[in-house]
């Protein structure tokens, strides 16, 4: 029997020995021994380290592997992964060990740290070690013998090294990982510039696959804002001449219009306009004149869908079709207020916006004429903006809808600030789409001297040419805000940043900065501090001489647009550095503006990763400074709107009872934005919810900014007919820039209630509306895989039925009873027919009966509820239905698009031959408009004789 060996101490001695065969002999006995006796080795580790370092001895990598587990084991993790690196192929990358595992950890972060430096700063000579790329290099072939594709791409990825990336993606499975590139590229990659790189690896990736992703390459040449590869692609599309690459072409168009800014649009639809006329698909034979114009109607078609005009007028008749308003609840929230109270009236006025935005339906204002006319001021202002939401996408027929209100030519003596509200809700119904409209709002900004029109063609040039980098406009809105009015100059300076968004322009915000330094205004100053934060939308480490110049600033104001800068350039990216300042300024600045502004951009940074926002604001939502807390609720509702997450709920629920009145709105607001079309079956505090919102309402002794928030609640959490959601992330997981940058506006409604209109901007329908090749609506059905009940409509609210006076109890003296009882039982013993029963009795039993038959009805409703839902087109589709939804497999029409699909879809018909049956129409048009004009119009009484005539 062997005795177990209970010292190293004999075999170390030997490394004093001079003989080389002798030391070499210790070394590979203590290479065994190590891991067990590395304590009484590590006395001697100096005599290991003489033999690494003596470059004639021959075995020195064996010395340095043994030194470098000796170190591990001491837990100086620096210099074992030293000792590692000499001991060269005798570092086993493959080897199954904690060891290994530790130090290849070591080598790729220290690799990843220095390839990040050599990126980010090739001006600094920064060199690698070769042994340490040969450890990585290593650890790469081993992931790839593995399989393991997704962390090799990972480490790549985080070291720059784009030639692993397409390497690896050519070995694996291509489609499956390039949709993994291009989910971590927009979510993980910080810097920018290798972001764009390796969007354009990804471009070729997806063209050279074996049938290309088109929709992919669409989505990484918007985020690359290369137009003009866009309409090469939309082209080369169309040029193929058969009909699945037509219908890609236009789902393309649909895609870009939806995620793309109106200058990129326009540059996209004016390079498709130049396309030669004599252009015939690749692969046709001799066709006559007419098919020869096939691709010009092509094109124009897709120039009508880059407009905007395509998308409007499909999603104007999906609200107006399913508009679910319940203006009962509007009717009861307007008479438990008091109207004369303006934040009142105004509350009402956006809440009905909101429920009705783009439903056509001003029904509420109809049947409230009185109540509406009185509004007075900027409560007139507001609503008669609230139009422009209401109407929202009404392209065609605006300035007919909204002529009585209008500024006209030569007349005064009307309302400015109708006149004002009416400019504004000219620009809300072109958001985003202004077209012609602009050059008519640009008039009405020129020929005026009111600052409250000025206000309202400055707001409404802002919203309908957002992002359109126009000049003419600009200049027009620098020579307003030169005039240093408070009101118009505050417009003009927010309306500049959204003509100017996402340009980075430097004339611009010189000449913002400039002005914000010379004026008094508290008010110009904080339109100019938001206007530049837009400047900078989505321009990440190029807004960072900016921000710095911002934070810096004495004027709390423009510290304030500081923090809405941050917000505005990192949204989205849960940029760690962004999150770190904003954390930094939220507890350590002096101003209270600026710590909110610094929580509520929170929100918008980690638009991606909201499960991580109500952890990272729980120690804010309970700070002892109120301003902190608002923001902290703003952040949640930001950035977890529409997903009806838990954790963020529980976070609100008890700030609906804060001490402090604002900070109770922002709870209620923030709400309703993540209750957004989640029901009791998906979300249990959905009821909760709306019977708090009426409780605050309806409470005489509750604050007037709380009531504001539950009423904002209520029109929020069934906006649109109860047909959107609000949604920050296209449904292709990108920035949704038009609803990021309408909620950042409408967060300053905390200074100035009309913004609160651009909320509107956030708001996405959720539908699912399919398109035949000629972009009409087709007749089909698709399954949604799950209980109807799930993701139903809420309940209407039921009107108050009309009172029952019930019969109470009559008191009974105990004498009485005893008289009672004494004259039934003599009536007994004379054999008398027992009493009636009492109508009280009979009463009783019949509730009895009634309340067990609704019992029965509802259990017999639960047995027969399906596990599945037949859906038309054109029908309501929330966020959280769309993965149960699939179409039948003798379905006639089927998705171009692959995977979970929703919004407006091109649809492949499997049985072109047949007649197809469409769905006309409805919603009103230009047309149909004069149409109803004329026929609601009263004919004429006839000619008559009054019979008292004399």
């Amino acid at each position: 029997m062997v005795a177990a060996l209970t010292s190293a101490g004999g075999v170390i001695a030997l490394l004093d020995e001079d003989q080389e065969e002798l030391q070499t002999f210790a070394l590979q006995k203590l290479n065994g021994l190590v891991d067990q006796f590395w304590a009484e080795i590590s006395d001697s580790v100096s005599k290991i380290e003489i033999l690494y370092e003596d470059e004639g001895f021959p075995q020195r990598e064996l010395a340095a592997l043994i030194a470098s587990k000796v170190y591990y084991h001491l837990g100086a993790f620096d210099e074992s992964l030293t000792f590692a690196l000499g001991a060269g192929q005798l570092f086993d990358a493959s080897a199954k060990s904690e060891y290994v595992e530790t130090i290849i950890a070591k080598c790729i972060h220290k690799y990843i740290t220095l390839r990040s430096n050599q990126y980010e700063e090739p001006e600094t000579a920064v060199e690698i070690d070769p042994r340490l790329e040969d450890v990585v290099e290593r650890m790469f072939k081993r992931c790839e013998e593995d399989g393991e594709f997704k962390q090799s791409i990972g480490i790549a990825l985080e070291s720059r090294r784009l030639d692993i990336v397409e390497r690896t993606i050519l070995k694996g499975t291509s489609h499956e990982l390039l949709a993994y590139v291009l989910d971590v590229s927009m979510t993980l990659i910080q810097n920018l510039d290798f972001r764009n790189k390796t969007l354009r690896l990804l471009v070729r990736l997806f063209k050279n696959l074996q049938e290309p992703d088109y929709v992919s390459i669409s989505q990484c040449l918007v985020h690359l804002n290369d137009p003009a590869s866009c309409s090469e692609l939309l082209r080369e599309l169309v040029n193929r001449g058969d009909d699945l690459h037509i219908l890609m072409a236009y789902q393309i168009a649909f895609d870009l219009e939806e995620n793309a800014t109106q200058d990129f649009l326009h540059k996209v639809s004016n390079d498709l306009a130049s396309a030669p006329a004599e252009e015939r698909p690749v692969d046709g034979d001799a066709m006559d004149t007419d098919e020869a114009n096939k691709p010009t109607d092509k094109f124009s078609k897709i120039r009508s869908i880059l407009s905007g005009e395509e998308s409007i007028k499909l999603h104007l008749e999906f609200l107006y079709r399913n508009n679910h308003t319940d203006l009962l609840i509007l009717k009861n929230t307007k008479n438990a207020l008091e109207s004369r109270n303006s934040v009142y009236h105004s509350a009402v006025t956006f809440a009905n916006a909101f429920m009705s935005a783009g439903t056509t339906s001003d029904e509420f204002l109809r049947q409230n004429l009185e109540w509406l006319s009185r509004a007075t001021n900027w409560s007139k202002f507001s609503a008669t903006a609230a139009l422009g939401v209401i109407h929202k996408g009404q392209l065609s027929q605006s300035l007919a809808l909204l002529a009585p209100y209008l500024p006209q030519d030569g007349v005064s003596g009307g309302s400015s600030f109708s006149e004002g509200g009416s400019l504004f809700a000219l620009g809300l119904i072109h958001a985003n789409h202004g077209g012609s409209v602009l050059e008519y709002l640009r008039n009405a900004l020129k020929n005026t001297q009111t600052e409250v029109l000025q206000h309202g063609a400055a707001l409404g040039l802002g919203v309908a040419g957002m992002a359109t980098d126009n000049d003419d406009i600009y200049v027009e809105l620098l020579t307003v805000l030169h005039s240093d009015s408070a009101v118009a100059s505050e417009a003009s300076g927010l309306a500049m940043g959204l003509v100017m968004l996402g340009t980075a322009s430097a004339k611009a915000i010189d000449e913002m900065q400039v002005y914000a330094h010379e004026t008094q205004h508290e008010k110009i100053i904080r339109g100019l501090a938001v206007g530049m934060s837009l400047i900078m939308y989505g321009k990440e480490e190029q807004a960072d001489i900016l921000i710095e110049k911002l934070c810096g600033d004495k004027d709390p104001i423009l510290r304030y647009g500081g923090m809405y800068t941050v917000a505005m350039a990192y949204s989205g990216t849960g940029n760690n550095k962004a999150i770190r300042r904003l954390l930094h300024v939220a507890v350590s600045d002096v101003n209270d503006d600026v710590r909110r502004a610094a929580v509520t951009a929170l929100g918008f940074i980690l638009l991606r990763n909201h499960k991580q926002v109500p952890r990272i604001v729980q120690l804010l939502s309970e700070s002892y400074n109120p301003n902190v807390r608002y923001g902290a609720t703003l952040a949640l509702g930001i950035s977890c709107a529409g997903t009806g997450l838990m954790e963020a709920i529980e976070l609100l629920e008890p700030m609906t009872k804060d001490p402090v009145d604002y900070v109770r709105q922002g709870a209620l607001i923030s709400l309703a934005m993540i209750l957004i079309q989640q029901t009791d079956a998906t979300n249990p505090k959905v009821g909760t919810v709306r019977k708090l919102y009426e409780k605050i309402i309806g409470d005489k002794h509750e604050d007037s900014m709380a009531k504001f928030g539950a009423v904002l609640g209520q029109g929020i959490i069934d906006a649109g007919g109860r047909n959107v959601t609000i949604s920050l992330l296209s449904r292709s997981g990108h920035a949704n820039m038009s609803a990021i940058v309408g909620m950042a506006v409408f967060t300053q409604f905390w200074y100035w209630y009309p913004l609160t209109h651009f909320l509107s901007l956030a708001f996405t329908p959720t539908a699912i509306i399919g398109l035949n090749k000629d972009l009409q609506i087709p007749k089909f059905e698709f399954i949604s895989n799950a209980k109807p009940s799930l993701f139903a409509y809420p309940p209407t609210t039921k009107p108050p039925t009309t009172a029952v006076v019930e019969k109470v109890a009559t008191a009974v003296l105990s004498t009485t009873a005893k008289a009672k009882a004494r004259a039934k039982k003599s009536e007994k013993e004379k054999g008398a027919a027992e009493p009636m029963e009492t109508d009280e009795k009979q009463v009783t039993e019949a509730e009895e009966r009634k309340k067990e038959e609704e019992k029965d009805e509802k259990k017999t409703k639960k047995k027969k509820e399906e596990n599945f839902e037949v859906l038309e087109n054109m029908a309501r589709v929330v966020p959280g239905q769309l993965k149960h939804i699939t179409f039948k497999d003798d379905s006639r029409y089927v998705p171009v698009k692959k995977g979970v699909v929703g919004g407006i879809l091109m649809m492949t018909d499997g049985r072109p031959e047949d007649k197809e049956d469409l769905i006309m129409p409805s919603a009103p048009s230009a047309e149909s408009a004069g149409v109803a004009k004329t026929e609601e119009e009263a004919p004429p009484f006839e000619p008559f004789e009054y019979p008292f005539d004399n």
